[in-house]
């Protein structure tokens, strides 16, 4: 007979290993590590599809498409372009960072797949449908004005209804396919205070609208965040559209705030939500939702967990984020969908096709400023590490030319290759301050070179390190870390991208080998 301290000990270890399997097998939150925010969801059969925030991002407004909740994948955007204008074409020295299409809300009705926005820079409110959203196409519909964080919302009598505003709620009634404002309507006052569940001391006013009919009942989903709190989700109902609502807060941990209901195939509920979390952007999770006396209950205990009784999640790569070696077979898209431009792109400045296996990005005005530059092209950086690396071919380039590696928000990070005076220097810009300041420059004597960006999210360190190689294997630090904090002027989660813009003189043109991505740091960089 073997000693009972022995027993026990296998007994523990038999207990942890099974923890630990569990863990594995399980999903974690946040279930995307990934700047998602603003999210939409619907579920039609056991298929889950959601929609987000892209704002000054094309093509915008992304469709994405789950089987678990958990694991996601992109299938399209509403659109190519918002709009035609010099805030989102980044010309006549206009942008648009931090505004283009906000809040969206993601709808199926009668065989039909609605998604919708709004945008401050052109005071309009868009109706995008389809009626297979995986593969569109998309029709458009804009009208004035601009409905802030509305909800879309089809009743069962056939009446279609925005509901939008923040702090005092409004409701307007739409055409009944949605596709304007219904003549002869007014808009009406829905909730005078939605803030008041959470108090009405300051702080950020109740929106972001989600409303949804669940067994006769109407419930209305916002985040307020009181003065001196946190994140707060508000839910009012009501047994009609009109009222009267009644509310109370929702959850109020860690943050997570500001989303709304998703039921699975098998009557399990979910609240889906996002959490700012610093540098990478806003982040989605799952609460769990209970009901009792027609509430919905966020949270163990008015808690988020960790864990969630969900499969596992399989990483960001390659379903959000990827890496890619720009070969292209006939019949591929020019760019994959992990790919956005900053702001609307010039189609005629970048190819992948003029160089095989090559992006070329090509200068066709000069400009005095990176973030004003065009055709940047930039995917997510994820949590809660990844790195992202180029190789970057610089023969072409002219006098004054700029072109690399980037972190982009707004005080970014550059390292790329700079031609001045006839001669190529890698060049690490740093714009931590809030202006961009060059920190170190190394002389290049060859043509090509290796570039890399190491990110680290982990408690919200926020932090970056630039890298350069010469043959791919030895990598060297360049310039100092870059801090990445989370700025409203650009309202976005940090975003690796490639660049290059002309300083002095148009023609030149950068080709870049490859993008490639993984979800940690890189451990080969020697100083």
């Amino acid at each position: 007979m073997k000693p009972t301290f022995f027993r026990y000990g296998l007994l523990a270890v038999g207990v942890l290993l099974s923890y630990v399997v569990t863990i594995a097998q399980t999903a974690q939150n946040p279930v995307v590590f990934a700047d998602v925010p603003d999210m939409a969801m619907i579920r039609v059969g056991n298929t889950y599809y959601m929609s987000s925030t892209t704002m000054h991002l094309s093509p915008g407004l992304p469709i994405m498409k789950s089987n678990d909740l958990v694991n996601w994948q992109m299938v399209g955007y509403a659109y190519d372009t918002l709009a035609n204008v010099d805030a989102l074409n980044l010309t006549n020295g206009k942008s648009t960072y931090g505004r283009g299409s906000w809040a969206s809300s993601l709808r199926y009705h009668k065989g039909t797949y609605y998604v919708t926005t709004f945008a401050q820079t052109t005071g309009k409110t868009y109706i995008y449908t389809t009626k297979n959203i995986e593969k569109g196409p998309w029709k458009e519909v804009s009208f004035k004005p601009s409905y802030h964080d509305h909800s879309l919302f089809f009743d069962d009598d056939g009446r279609t209804y925005l509901i939008y505003g923040a702090g005092k709620l409004r409701i307007v009634e739409l055409t009944p396919d949605a596709s304007g404002v219904k003549p002869g309507t007014t808009e009406q006052v829905l909730i005078e205070n939605a803030s008041t569940p959470s108090g009405t001391g300051g702080g950020l006013p109740a929106e972001g609208s989600q409303l949804f009919k669940i067994k006769g009942k109407y419930y209305l989903f916002n985040i307020s965040w009181p003065k001196g709190g946190m994140r707060t989700v508000i839910i009012h109902r009501a047994d009609k559209l009109t009222g009267p609502w009644e509310g109370r807060i929702g959850l109020q941990d860690l943050g997570v705030a500001q989303g709304g209901l998703i039921d699975t195939p098998d009557g399990k509920w979910y609240a889906y939500l996002f959490r700012d979390f610093g540098g990478v952007g806003r982040i989605p999770y799952l609460v769990p939702v209970k009901w009792e006396d027609g509430w919905p209950v966020l949270g163990e205990t008015g808690k988020v967990p960790q864990t969630l009784n969900l499969p596992a999640g399989k990483g960001l790569i390659p379903g959000l984020v990827n890496s890619d070696e720009f070969t292209r077979k006939k019949g591929d898209p020019a760019l994959p969908l992990v790919w956005q431009w900053n702001h609307n792109p010039d189609n005629s400045l970048w190819s992948v096709t003029e160089r095989k296996g090559y992006l070329r990005l090509k200068t066709g005005r000069t400009d005095t400023s990176f973030v004003m530059a065009r055709n940047t092209l930039t995917q997510r950086t994820i949590g809660p590490e990844c790195s992202g690396a180029t190789l970057l071919d610089v023969s072409n380039l002219k006098e004054g030319d700029f072109a690399g590696l980037c972190l982009l928000q707004k005080n970014y990070g550059l390292v790329g290759v700079k031609v001045a005076n006839g001669s190529r220097s890698i060049v690490m810009v740093s714009a931590s301050s809030g202006k961009p300041v060059e920190v170190q420059r190394v002389p290049l004597g060859q043509k090509t070179v290796y570039l890399k960006a190491d990110c680290d999210f982990r408690d919200r360190a926020d932090t970056a390190q630039f890298f350069y190689s010469l043959d791919g294997n030895v990598w060297t630090p360049i310039g100092e870390p870059l801090k990445m904090p989370y700025t409203i002027p650009h309202f976005m989660g940090y975003r690796f991208g490639l660049f290059n813009y002309a300083t002095q003189q148009t023609g030149g043109f950068a080709d870049f080998d490859y993008f490639r991505i993984v979800a940690t740091r890189s451990q080969s960089a020697t100083n």
